[in-house]
């Protein structure tokens, strides 16, 4: 999981102690950040650009008098900002501003309006309030300047745990920040206020991560290919599986028959689709490699479900809202099947979510996800919506006792344990209707590979972003099962050079 790990501010302050502790210089570490900085600065800036530096009352602004003094050496033409008095930094900010040997202005409107690029190194991800005073006017000039901001560590203003901000933000072009991001890099609004991030090798030892147990990462490959279950050459159909996708009535098959293309798409040996009768003829018409089943009755459909092999079930998508579908939603639960609960499941369950928790209780041992969008999420857990998404995937992730699966741009994965995945390659072509049901399907598929659910669900986000990603703008939901060979493949690439690796170190 190199690399993936997201740490809260807190954690991050730790890593930088127990670097410290071990040997590490801090000054060492400022160095090499503010190395880093001028580098990714001088990248964007090119020649002739001058830049103007604007540096905080504390380490981020120790950062920043780094990065102008290696800007100032590669020869751009630099200013350099200070919201505090030079003689009243302390510590290792007041060390860079001494090697910096060169005028700080007090901070100005003049000096942005001759800048071609701006480094805002006001504050770091450590702010606790919101700006004010000259801090917050210092943040409002940049912004009005509209002129290329590298922001050091996180946009001034920005909370590097929650993505959040309660006044003034930066609104940065570029961030560069150091040995790990941080979940705000990746939630939403904090995702588009800090542009692209690199992240700087600024000389933290990796085994500190053994010490603060991360327990969020960002949705990478690396976090659940390992798990990925890849067909032995022995395999049969049976050996992978079978999912099953219930279907809506004759009005609202659709959505079902898109589940079930994604959960064979995804590798189940085997899918059907549970149909009532009424909508039998249609299902029919548009099905050939996924088989069919019909039901009449919830009883009808326990009987179908009552086959041990068909142990992963995708309910929810165009099922019909109300009574008729809370029945049914039981019968999947005592199954003994993973589950996955989506869209009119989920908001049939609104009313009564105590009994869903109990439902899903009752068989632990059988895998269950949720799946809702912000307004679904909404109907389920009214009072979870303080908070930012992360913490309010978690706290319903606790109470439910399923993996939850919180959809949007910043689409967050929790597990009953405390885990959480953030992804980040969802596209905005895959705001069109049925990319949800087909994103059920696929991590359908995978469950009923048996598959660990938390990474089942991570690997199915991330082939629908990459999947959607593969097709761009003209994305219909249609279009998604169709590209999983080709991002399998290069998955299966990525295992065996991971295997490769492995047995070279061995």
């Amino acid at each position: 999981m190199s690399g993936a790990e997201l740490l809260t501010t807190t954690q991050m302050d730790r890593a930088d102690r127990l670097a410290v502790e071990a040997g590490v210089e801090s000054l060492f570490l400022m160095e090499n950040a503010g190395r880093t900085v001028a580098n990714e600065t001088q990248r964007l800036a090119g020649g002739g650009t001058r830049v103007t530096v604007l540096c905080g009352p504390g380490n981020n602004g120790g950062d920043g008098f780094v990065a102008a003094r290696n800007l100032r050496a590669g020869g751009i033409e630099v200013r350099v900002g200070i919201l505090a008095p030079v003689n009243a930094l302390k510590g290792d900010a007041a060390v860079m501003a001494q090697r910096w040997n060169g005028p700080a202005e007090p901070l100005s409107a003049h000096m942005l309006d001759e800048a071609d690029l701006i480094v805002d190194a006001l504050f770091g991800a450590g702010l606790a309030r919101p700006l004010d005073g000259e801090a917050a006017a210092a943040v409002e000039a940049m912004n009005a300047t509209g002129k290329p901001i590298v922001a050091v560590d996180v946009p001034s203003g920005l909370d590097g745990t929650t993505g959040t901000f309660a006044g003034p933000v930066v609104h940065a072009r570029r961030t560069v920040t150091f040995f790990r991001r941080k979940p705000g890099h990746l939630l939403l609004p904090g995702k588009q206020l800090c542009g692209p991030v690199t992240v700087a090798d600024i000389g933290i030892p990796e085994y500190v991560l053994s010490a603060i147990a991360p327990q969020t990462w960002a949705n990478h490959f690396s976090i659940w290919l390992a798990q990925f279950h890849w067909p032995s050459i022995d395999a049969n159909k049976y050996d992978r599986g079978h999912a099953v996708a219930v279907s809506g009535p004759a009005d609202g098959t659709g959505a079902a028959r898109m589940g079930a293309r994604g959960a064979l798409r995804a590798g189940a040996g085997l899918v059907t689709v549970a149909s009532p009768i009424d909508a039998l003829a249609t299902n029919a018409a548009h099905l050939t490699a996924i088989m069919l089943k019909p039901f009449q009755d919830p009883g009808e459909l326990a009987e179908i479900l009552a086959d041990q092999r068909k142990n992963a079930v995708l309910i929810g998508p165009a099922v019909g809202i109300g009574e008729e579908t809370l029945l049914l939603a039981h019968v999947v639960l005592t199954s003994g099947a993973a589950v996955v609960l989506d869209a009119d499941v989920i908001t049939s369950f609104a009313s009564d979510s105590d009994a869903l928790w109990a439902a899903i209780a009752e068989h632990k041992s059988r895998p269950v996800v949720l799946t809702p969008h912000e307004g679904e999420f909404e109907r389920l857990f009214p009072d979870l919506m303080d908070g930012s998404k992360l913490e309010r995937a978690r706290a319903a992730a606790k109470r439910s006792g399923a993996t939850v699966l919180l959809k949007g741009a910043d689409t967050v994965i929790a597990a009953p344990d405390g885990r959480a995945a953030i992804n980040e390659n969802a596209t905005p072509w895959l705001a069109t209707a049925g990319a949800g049901d087909v994103l059920g399907g696929i991590i359908t598929g995978l469950l009923s590979q048996r598959m660990p659910v938390f990474e089942a669900v991570c690997a199915g986000v991330w082939l629908h972003g990459e999947a959607a990603d593969a097709v761009g703008p003209g994305l219909i939901a249609e279009d998604l099962p169709e590209q999983l060979p080709t991002i399998l493949a290069r998955l299966h690439h990525a295992a065996r050079r991971e295997e490769n690796i492995k047995s070279c170190k061995s």
